[in-house]
């Protein structure tokens, strides 16, 4: 990837608001929208994942589809500098990706700055997610991934069981749907999607710091749901405890337990 571009750092207007894109000092580069976190890019590496729920996001996709030459179908829903789906593409070539970015301006400079994919391995799709979702054909996306945030938090209209049922029509049958869930010590919101999602799907773990699923800090947990089985391979729960950031998974009775008595979202 020795053509990669050489973005700038700075501040830029966006649709939105503002980005910011700073360089890390060691040769990725940081980008922030409206003062929250949203993309690190390495130019010369797409393996390289420096947020850790991305990776535990890829990890639970390469345990439950290991070979790299599976041709998936991806809809990325937020897309920010497209970390992940430049990862993907690269680890699964044969893989078509749309990735949906509310933020017009802020597509157009993520294609200026970074060596993305060009059409058809990734495409980029200006819209709300929401709106993109019921548009789309049923069966049609072996993976959605919700990675969609404003500022800090979740639209409300990505975390209600309408918009999950929406996500389930979109994937073939044993598809993945990931969700890329914040919330703070109290875990109230993030147990409410839990519950809302596994309304919704058959099957649901979910992967975390240990110390975000006992309360004691703010963060990310990533739920992983299917209406087909979650392969769960020991090798996923050594993945994730071998990460420079130790993870946990949890399944059945104990990812059910974690939302036990929370309520179901709903528009």
């Amino acid at each position: 990837m020795a053509t990669a571009p050489t973005p700038s750092a700075g501040s830029f207007e966006i649709s939105t608001g503002t980005a910011e894109l700073t360089h890390d000092g060691v040769g990725g580069w940081l980008l922030t929208v409206n003062g929250a976190q949203s993309s690190h890019v390495d130019p010369f590496d797409p393996t390289n994942l420096e947020f850790e729920y991305m990776r535990q996001m890829a990890s639970a996709i390469a345990d439950a589809h290991p070979e790299p030459v599976t041709a998936l179908r991806v809809l990325h829903l937020g897309a920010a500098a497209c970390a992940l789906p430049r990862h993907l593409a690269h680890r699964y070539p044969k893989s078509r990706h749309v990735a949906v970015e509310i933020d017009a301006e802020l597509a157009r400079l993520a294609r200026e700055w970074f060596d993305l994919p060009r059409a058809p391995r990734l495409r980029i799709r200006v819209g709300d997610a929401r709106e993109v979702v019921e548009t789309l054909t049923e069966q049609t996306r072996d993976i959605v991934i919700r990675d969609a945030f404003a500022e800090d938090i979740t639209p409300p209209h990505l975390m209600t069981a309408e918009f999950t049922r929406a996500v389930k029509r979109v994937l073939a049958p044993g598809g993945l749907y990931l969700a890329n869930c914040g919330d703070r010590r109290d875990l109230r919101s993030v147990r409410s999607e839990v519950a809302t999602i596994a309304d919704v799907f058959a099957n649901v773990e979910l992967i975390s710091d240990p110390s975000m699923f006992k309360g004691r800090r703010s963060g990310n947990i990533v739920v992983v749901a299917s209406d087909g089985p979650l392969p769960r391979s020991p090798e996923l729960q050594r993945t994730l405890r071998s990460d420079p950031e130790p993870s946990r998974l949890l399944t059945d009775d104990e990812a059910t337990a974690f939302a036990r008595h929370s309520p179901i979202l709903r528009d």
